[in-house]
């Protein structure tokens, strides 16, 4: 009797949802997975999943037991896996989710630096501007753009970048001037749809906070598509530094209240708090806070 085994084949067939895809992810039959789970439900005297002909369902014994398996068996992984590290090797796959532009813009460069440093380490990055939920879609590691992490996850800051009100010289000279956060309810605007505080634009100026609503020409949910409107000057956008820092240093882009500093954010690597760091992770996030040190773009 292999008590790791049936710990094994019990999540599996919890996770996938069916008795045939967790054999399947075990590389296993049907037939032996049954009878392993059959064994173990034996054992313990309880009974763990509730079977049906259209769907499984965890008892309460089960889901209390499904949740101290998955522990157990993310122990031993990452026992392997920190073995592997001090022979001077990590490997195995690390599942990463990052903001779009940011994603594209700044970690993109540095993904093959990393796997050049870990040649059996195998990277699955996906971009999305949703929050994910690391434990229940299975990342290991998440780079987020926050004034504050999630309290319920553990983060570590790697850099900043604010929010800059900015448009193209040529929009500013064919458009009244705009002196104060309220002078842009008047003018083009182009917002990212997805910010926190909507079509509320925050700035702390020298007689303290300022809160303006804009009228937004178009939304967005994708930054850099303010940023080419911008760019072909129709309006006044408000994006982060590490989009639109070039363009500012290069001229293409003007601040439009330099007086009036909007919100800053931190960029943070954060990872679930339920369980010990592991190597691989941990060799990511000291890869990215180095790589950080040197600001990426110009604020």
């Amino acid at each position: 009797m292999d008590r790791f085994l049936e710990m094994q084949a019990f999540v599996a067939v919890v996770d996938a949802g069916s008795f045939v895809r967790g054999a399947d992810s075990l590389q296993m039959s049907k037939s032996v997975v049954s009878r392993l789970i059959g064994e173990l439900e034996q054992r313990l005297g309880v009974r763990l999943l509730q079977r049906t002909t259209r769907r499984l369902s965890l008892t309460r014994e089960g889901e209390l037991f499904h949740e101290r398996c998955r522990d157990l068996l993310s122990g031993v992984a990452d026992a392997e896996t920190e073995v592997n590290q001090h022979a001077g090797e990590v490997m195995g796959e690390l599942r990463v989710s990052a903001p779009v532009t940011f994603g594209l813009m700044h970690l993109a460069p540095l993904w093959p630096r990393f796997m050049a440093l870990h040649p059996h380490l195998m990277l699955d990055v996906t971009l999305a501007d949703r929050l994910v939920d690391l434990v229940d879609e299975g990342f290991d590691l998440a780079v987020r753009i926050a004034r504050m992490p999630s309290s319920s996850l553990i983060s570590r800051r790697l850099a900043a970048t604010r929010l800059v009100a900015c448009a193209s010289p040529e929009y500013l000279r064919r458009h009244p001037a705009i002196k104060h956060p309220a002078d842009l309810a008047d003018h083009a605007v182009f917002a990212y749809k997805l910010l926190a505080t909507g079509d509320h634009w925050h700035f702390d100026g020298p007689g303290g906070p300022v809160v303006v609503k804009v009228n937004p020409r178009m939304r967005s949910n994708s930054g850099d598509s303010c940023c080419v409107a911008a760019l072909q000057h129709q309006g006044v956008i408000l994006q982060p530094s590490f989009l639109v820092g070039e363009h500012l240093a290069s001229g293409a882009l003007m601040e439009v209240l330099p007086a009036f500093k909007s919100t800053e954010l931190g960029i943070y690597a954060v990872y679930p708090s339920r369980k010990q760091l592991a190597p691989k992770v941990r060799r990511l996030v000291d890869f990215l806070a180095t790589s950080f040190e040197q600001p990426l773009w110009p604020d």
